[in-house]
């Protein structure tokens, strides 16, 4: 009954020192200052997966602050056009942007080897470039002059070949087509004859119906599904050569 009565009595003083501490630390959590950012990706709301990762990344973020820091994500096409927002984050206009790396490759050209290489590695040997090859160090660089931060998004490789309206068969199937294509993989293409053509996710279904593009490159069956990219093209090509990674 002695060593009971000790017990609660240490114990007692134990949490007694932990209120105590509490209370003098209070203050200071109260009146730390909150982060507001604003984001914007280049996607549409519909792409669940990579919509979905920026949302998550602003979740995961409030949770870890406490909620003292917070980012509002704004689909591409909200707040601005979905190619603007690797301008307005460089500007100030906005704190933070999702996107691929290529989009931005007529700004700097640089930015085209940062998402994945034709016929190269996949997103596990991206990953250990990053980290382990100076990968991430090359891309700060690049991204530097331009007042940015780049960090890696989501994984979305290996990807689709592809919709096309005509068969390709040969190399040469690719003469005076219009694609819709980014990155490394729009140099290949232009090597062979054909035109790449940037295009934002959102705007892919209506350049097919105009006449716009011929073919298109997105990510996989999940989201061209979420496109609706099944009801553009009749023939659908795997494996995605120019992002392996």
């Amino acid at each position: 009954m002695t060593e009971r009565r000790g017990f609660i009595t240490k114990a007692s003083g134990v949490m007694a020192a932990m209120a105590a501490t509490a209370m003098v630390d209070a203050p200071y959590v109260i009146v730390e200052p909150k982060v507001q950012w604003r984001l914007s990706t280049t996607w549409p709301k519909q792409l669940d997966n990579l919509q979905g990762a920026a949302q998550r990344l602003a979740q995961v973020v409030e949770e870890m602050s406490g909620g003292r820091f917070r980012i509002e994500v704004f689909p591409g096409g909200q707040i601005m056009q979905p190619l603007d927002c690797f301008g307005a984050t460089s500007k100030g206009t906005i704190e933070a942007f999702m996107g691929a790396s290529s989009y931005w490759s007529a700004t700097e050209p640089a930015t085209d080897w940062f998402i994945s290489i034709p016929f190269g590695i996949d997103p596990q040997g991206m990953t250990v470039w990053y980290y382990h090859g100076d990968g991430l160090k090359l891309w700060e660089e690049t991204y530097a002059p331009f007042n940015l931060v780049p960090r890696l998004g989501p994984g979305f490789a290996p990807q689709m070949g592809g919709w096309f309206r005509k068969k390709i068969n040969t190399l040469a199937d690719y003469k005076g087509l219009k694609m819709r294509i980014a990155g490394l993989g729009s140099r290949v293409i232009a090597q062979a004859g054909a035109t790449p053509v940037l295009t934002p996710a959102a705007e892919i279904y209506a350049a097919f119906e105009r006449g716009v593009i011929d073919a298109c490159e997105w990510v996989g069956p999940h989201d061209d599904l979420k496109l609706g990219l099944q009801n553009t093209a009749r023939y659908y090509y795997y494996p995605g050569w120019h992002e392996p990674g």
